[in-house]
């Protein structure tokens, strides 16, 4: 048997969510699915966990407050200290209050931009990556579900499709990988 990959396209979210139910407490692991917005629920559903991006940011967020740290040393208390106002430049904790907001924002910057390529990579949207939407109406106003056979093992296509035509799907389409 070929490996296939079924599409069901929905109207609604709300039946999206009632066919994923269906399916996966009929014994179907779904794939994906794609939608113009984000669907609140689906996740659990389908069997999606949690993310660690937070902990990538917040390792991002602690490397950009290094460089900081580090940096604001370098410059301003070994290479080129200077007396501004008559604030000491000796020791790095003696200026700590001033060195604060560069810190803060230097923290910022290095995690707002590490996340974003990190989502960019990690969703494969980067400029010259092939797109991967199976139908552009899922940009607009419709809903996929996406079923492989190769994921459900000892299912046949016809079988598929038979749990899926009691989910209010709209319409059917069928793919070789």
């Amino acid at each position: 048997m070929a490996n296939k990959v079924i599409y069901a396209v929905y109207d609604d979210p709300e039946q999206l969510k009632d066919g994923a139910r269906k399916l996966v407490s009929g014994g179907l692991k779904v794939k994906d699915v794609y939608s113009p917005f984000p669907v609140h629920g689906i996740d659990p559903i389908i069997g999606i966990t949690r993310t660690r991006l937070g902990i990538v940011s917040f390792m991002f967020g602690i490397t950009g407050a290094a460089l900081a740290v580090l940096g604001i040393w370098y410059f301003n208390i070994f290479d080129w200290p200077m007396n501004i106002g008559g604030k000491p430049s000796f020791h790095y904790y003696q200026n700590v209050p001033s060195f604060i907001p560069v810190t803060f924002e230097f923290t910022v910057l290095c995690a707002a931009h590490g996340m974003a390529l990190t989502y960019l990579i990690r969703n494969k949207t980067l400029p010259g990556m092939p797109a991967r939407n199976p139908d552009p109406r899922t940009t607009d106003d419709k809903f996929i579900i996406e079923v492989r056979t190769a994921d459900n093992h000892g299912r046949s296509t016809q079988e598929i499709e038979g749990l899926l035509q009691g989910t209010g799907m709209v319409e059917f389409n069928e793919r070789a990988c």
